[in-house]
């Protein structure tokens, strides 16, 4: 039975899947003899915008209205900040020791594999992701305009007005993990600058990628943010889209709606990827001789040719309508998104890349530099746990206060 520590498993997770679709020819191929990469800073900008402007958008207004005008601003803005500075790390840890001339780290995470190749589903979920967001924003500004706007403050959800001391706290906590997850995607950014072309390096051109595509990032959310926020002020629904769907018109917020379903089966299909692959390797280790696990069954569809594979047909079926089905029970939004930005914010976002920055640059401790960067870790780390708890505080009253499969306001 194959192991995860497993030399020959961690090769094949780093190796299989990874098809270039034509033989790399004399003169064609990197310092790392695969294909030359033809990735330019403007792909690599489009690549992270398209990974932070999801469905994470939908839950900024409310976020902002918990926080009020002053925190939710700076709050967005600081956490972009921090997200543009790790990322810059980053950038300069994809080769080591040097991050010019050093080897090459493919991958994040290496489970991750050939997620970038699947350009047109990538495009049409950024696609997606725009159109729904940016009926939000049109809807918000049509609500503002016609003076239908919510009340709002300073502050944010007003204290003994609609929540207690104790809920606003909780609420602000779960906004922090909102945002967190929204500007996130550390999780592949070593995957995005591993398409750049070797020159020039790869680590400045992706730094100028991470500032267009955080740019881009900070002044979507705020307008998200901030109008959604205006135009239903302390009342602000935690998904946006769902403010309007008492407002004509009915059809904008359906096409807003079915662009959230498209844009979540296309980056399912993205995100999921590793989870496949390594269930799909540790299979196929586990039962080396059976066919159900390994044959592959090509088929043709007119001109489109493929295979299919039992397993990995019927295993992922049983996957997707698991997971599907437990989504529909969880009478919650923003606290499903907070705990996921809890878990992944500081540990993939901040503590790893800090740390792989300290090991390459080799920073000694207790020096200047060494405590900036321990005090900035310490403090997401703190930031990542307020979120978490206040995540499942709220699923816990969410769960004591609703049903499965009901929506809950």
């Amino acid at each position: 039975m194959g192991s995860f520590n497993d030399p020959e498993f961690q090769h094949e997770i780093s190796q299989t899947g990874f098809e270039f679709g034509r033989q790399a020819a004399i003169g064609e191929v990197d310092d790392d003899g695969k294909p030359k990469r033809t990735g330019t800073v403007w792909t690599a900008g489009a690549h992270i915008i398209t990974a932070v402007v999801g469905a994470g958008v939908l839950s900024l207004a409310w976020s902002v209205a918990q926080l009020g005008w002053i925190f939710g601003i700076s709050i967005v803005l600081i956490f972009a900040a921090i997200t543009l500075y790790t990322a810059n790390l980053l950038a300069d840890c994809y080769r080591s020791p040097d991050p010019v001339t050093g080897k090459r780290n493919y991958t994040y995470m290496e489970a991750v594999q050939n997620i970038l190749e699947l350009s047109w589903l990538s495009i049409l979920a950024a696609v997606m992701s725009f159109g729904y967001a940016g009926i939000g924003i049109g809807l918000s500004i049509t609500r503002i305009i016609s003076g239908q706007g919510g009340r709002t403050s300073i502050t944010g959800v007003e204290v003994g007005v609609a929540v207690s001391q104790a809920e606003k706290i909780w609420r602000v906590c779960t906004a922090l993990g909102n945002i967190a997850l929204a500007c996130s995607y550390a999780q592949i950014s070593i995957d995005i600058q591993d398409t750049l072309k070797s020159s020039p390096p790869e680590n400045k051109v992706m730094k100028k990628a991470n500032m267009i595509g955080i740019s881009t990032m900070t002044i979507f959310f705020l307008m998200c943010g901030c109008l959604g926020y205006a135009a239903f002020g302390n009342d602000t629904r935690g998904n946006m889209l769902t403010g309007f769907g008492f407002y004509e018109p009915f059809w904008l917020v359906d096409l807003g709606n079915v662009m959230i379903v498209v844009h979540l089966v296309g980056a399912y299909q993205v995100l999921a990827q590793p989870v496949f692959r390594v269930v799909e390797l540790w299979a196929s280790m586990r039962w080396p001789k059976s066919e159900f696990v390994n044959v592959e069954h090509p088929m043709n569809i007119g001109k489109i040719k493929f295979s299919i594979n039992s397993f990995r047909l019927i295993w992922r079926t049983i996957f997707v309508v698991m997971v599907t089905v437990l989504a529909m029970a969880m009478p919650f939004f923003n606290e499903m998104l907070a705990l996921l930005g809890a878990i992944g914010f500081w540990p993939l976002g901040v503590y790893f890349p800090v740390e792989m920055y300290i090991a390459q640059k080799k920073i000694g401790k207790r020096t200047i530099r060494w405590f900036g960067l321990q005090i900035l870790n310490f403090v997401c780390l703190i930031v990542s746990l307020a979120a978490g708890c206040g995540a499942i505080q709220g699923m816990n009253k969410a769960l004591h206060t609703t049903k499965p499969f009901q929506f809950k306001e």
